[in-house]
């Protein structure tokens, strides 16, 4: 049994990156002592009870005031804007002071310069980005850079276990770092559906946070759009509501009460979640560039026919389906349209991402590092 420390900057968006962790954390803890390190207002065991993650048996350590801290970032996000690599570069700061006592540390906030040998998960890179053309590096990702970000060296040396979530991160890891992680897809258990494909809702849901990057409201002119093409649908948006976004939630709530065939649900449980799957056709995504997209897998998972935008790592969840992927809200009108004229049952196995895949080769890579 070997100790081990997961790394997690924040639980407090409440996306995909977080199920992960606690995917995680799961995995490890019953071989071996696991430590979770986070700076977070979230606490783990609520977030873990809304995803359904049995995570009992994992300790928690949070830097003196972490709750507060986290909080009062959380309210400054609308006007100072992104902050993952701010909280890494505080969270590493406070575990380097008790980095001795682990074997292994496991990031699954994306890469970090560690003391200690590690297993690193990105969703996407957090330091570095200028070196990307096309990346929002921000003003101050050469400092944060400098205090916690690796070298191409130090991620390329036999210390580190590199991985991704999708191959387009991949890309862009290696674009970055002259280093190409390998694959490991994000859990996404199949969900037991006993509905029929025939009896279920001729409606759509869009999962997600209620955030600018998602384009929630893109999602709810996409439903517009299809009503207006002759089709009696409608949209069930599902997602929580940081205080990061409270202004954006706000608007989708306003567009939902002018909408009589749109609702708005926030911070569900797993099982309301889950029944709102089964019973509807289709699942609606509409960030691009999604580093995997745990929502649409999710849709896949629940025998669900599902889009998202041509890029990113939803090209991997979708198998390249050209009929499931589109570049504009029109095109995406389009294509649900189709699918509801043609009303064919989903292709796509919902166990591709299970969650026993995952937790396998997580602990063979953890296995690995520690000998």
């Amino acid at each position: 049994m070997a100790r081990i420390a997961v790394l997690h900057n924040t639980l407090d968006f409440q996306g995909g990156a977080d199920a992960v962790c606690l995917a995680a954390c799961r995995a490890l803890r019953d071989d071996h002592e696991v430590t979770l390190f986070t700076l977070s207002e979230t606490a783990p065991a609520e977030l873990a009870d809304r995803l359904g993650v049995d995570v009992d048996g994992v300790r928690v350590r949070m830097p003196p005031g972490a709750t507060t801290l986290a909080r009062v970032l959380s309210g400054l996000a609308p006007r100072v804007g992104p902050q993952l690599a701010l909280r890494s570069v505080l969270l590493r700061r406070f575990f380097l002071s008790e980095a001795r006592a682990f074997d292994l540390a496991v990031s699954t906030a994306n890469e970090l310069s560690l003391p200690i040998p590690s297993v690193q998960y990105v969703h996407y890179p957090q330091f570095h980005l200028d070196r990307l053309p096309d990346a929002d590096a921000g003003r101050l990702d050469r400092l944060w850079s400098r205090l916690a970000g690796p070298t191409r060296a130090e991620l390329a040396g036999p210390g580190v276990t590199l991985l991704a979530n999708s191959s387009w991160t991949a890309d862009v890891v290696e674009d970055v770092y002259g280093t190409r992680p390998e694959v490991l897809h994000p859990p996404v258990d199949p969900i037991p559906c006993e509905r029929a494909w025939s009896d279920r809702e001729e409606g759509l849901v869009a999962v997600g946070r209620l955030a600018p990057d998602k384009r929630v409201l893109d999602a709810v002119a996409v439903v517009d759009a299809v009503r207006e093409r002759g089709h009696d649908v409608h949209l069930h948006v599902v997602g929580a509501a940081p205080r990061a976004y409270r202004r954006y939630a706000g608007r989708v709530a306003a567009a939902a009460r002018e909408r009589p065939y749109v609702s708005l649900e926030r911070d569900v449980s797993r099982d309301r979640l889950e029944r709102l799957l089964c019973s509807h056709k289709y699942g609606l995504n509409l960030k691009v560039e999604e580093h995997f997209g745990m929502s649409v897998a999710e849709y896949v998972a629940a025998g669900m026919v599902a889009f998202a935008p041509d890029g990113g790592g939803q090209r991997d969840v979708l198998d390249g389906r050209q009929d499931r992927l589109f570049d504009s809200v029109e095109e995406a009108a389009d294509l649900v349209a189709r699918a509801i004229e043609a009303d064919e049952p989903p292709e796509l196995p919902p166990d591709r991402f299970a969650g026993d895949r995952f937790a396998v080769d997580l602990r063979r890579h953890v296995t690995r590092a520690i000998d």
